[in-house]
């Protein structure tokens, strides 16, 4: 199997980033479609609509819906088809972008992606994490191209609520020790090959990044601050984790925080969040990891406030009963559990997640919390 790496055309990022998007997006078209909510729009609208009014181009305004459909995504995309939208731009959280990078595809034209929270690694990559109506993952699809710019402004990520940073931290964290197992077992990629050692280096640059600078940047974002450590971590978050996460593979970190939008006790939960449960998850799977590193790794959790317990999640008190969904999901085929050097039962994973509780548990009463 060939190794393949695949990353975005151009990635900008520092604080007042937006006061660029009306340059950076005239090199890509002249009519952009913006997809994005209230919310977000009342953030950062009258920054990005005065720099692309600058820039001449014209701009179509989409609200979106709030859930990455496929219907969601048919909507924007048959929008861009109707006004002949060169560039289809997403601003906001991950499901917005997921959206806009399906719509984009559909209708064949340029993607642009704008995070306005560093909760998670979708600006950068190929694929759109698919949902239904309820809220439940439908699995993820590729659209075979990465966006052609990713415009992260991190004075607007640092005044976002700091619970999406450390949960862009949790999906972050993951990377490295995923990308470790897929390479172990020789496992593929989700660029459609095997990493690179480009691809490897990067997955644990994000990794030592976060264990070096999280605690310190969680801390400046609390008061809004953008600080080196901020700017590290923002990187570490959406660039590191999304090169490393694609061209580097998953693993049962991703596999398990997939299943767990199915409790609907879950549902509060962002995906860095379960991410950052399923790690934990997957440290007791592993036959091979040093304690001191497991510990590490489980300790840096509680720091920066990721789940670590079922109680965290809100699954206290559940039961191996239901938990064996979850187990049987892993354990099928096709499975991101495939991707390690020793194979995973259905069981394997209900003992996995039982001993992750109970590690979350332990690391919390030896350190006080």
């Amino acid at each position: 199997m060939n190794k393949v790496f695949i990353a975005p055309r151009r990635y900008v990022q520092g604080p007042q980033a937006l006061e660029q998007a009306g340059a950076l997006l005239g090199a890509l078209g002249k009519r952009v479609l913006v997809l994005w909510d209230a919310q977000v729009k009342g953030v950062t609208g009258a920054t990005l609509l005065a720099s692309m009014r600058e820039a001449g181009l014209e701009v179509v305004d989409v609200a979106f819906a709030g859930d990455s459909t496929k219907a969601e995504a048919a909507r924007v995309a048959g929008l861009a088809r109707e006004c002949r939208a060169d560039v289809v731009m997403g601003v906001g959280g991950g499901k917005t972008l997921d959206t806009a990078k399906a719509a984009a595809a559909a209708a064949g034209v340029k993607t642009v992606t704008c995070p306005t929270v560093a909760s998670n690694d979708s600006p950068t990559s190929s694929y759109t994490v698919w949902y239904d109506e309820r809220g439940n993952c439908l699995g993820f699809e590729s659209w075979g191209v990465n966006p052609d710019l990713v415009l992260v402004d991190t004075a607007v990520i640092a005044r976002a609520p700091v619970r999406s940073f450390v949960a862009g931290m949790g999906d972050a964290l993951a990377t490295w020790l995923e990308a470790e197992a897929c390479f172990k077992a020789r496992g593929p990629n989700l660029a459609g090959g095997v990493a690179t050692q480009a691809a490897l280096a990067l997955a644990r640059l994000c990794y030592d990044i976060l264990l070096e600078h999280g605690v310190d940047a969680k801390r400046a974002v609390e008061r809004q601050l953008v600080t080196p450590a901020v700017e590290k971590v923002v990187e570490a978050n959406v660039l590191l984790s999304g090169l490393g996460f694609e061209s580097g593979g998953c693993a049962t970190a991703h596999m398990v925080a997939n299943c767990l939008p199915s409790f609907p006790e879950c549902h509060g939960l962002m995906h860095g969040h379960e991410v950052g449960f399923g790690l934990v998850t997957q440290l007791c799977l592993d036959d091979d990891l040093p304690v001191e590193r497991r510990n590490r790794i489980v300790d840096f959790e509680i720091a920066v406030g990721l789940p670590v317990t079922f109680a965290d999640i809100g699954l206290a008190g559940v039961g191996r009963d239901r938990l064996a969904r979850i187990g049987e999901i892993c354990a099928g085929p096709g499975s991101l559990c495939e991707n390690h050097p020793f194979p995973v039962t259905a069981g394997d994973i209900v003992n996995a997640l039982l001993a992750a509780d109970a590690l979350g548990a332990a690391r919390k009463e030896a350190l006080g919390v």
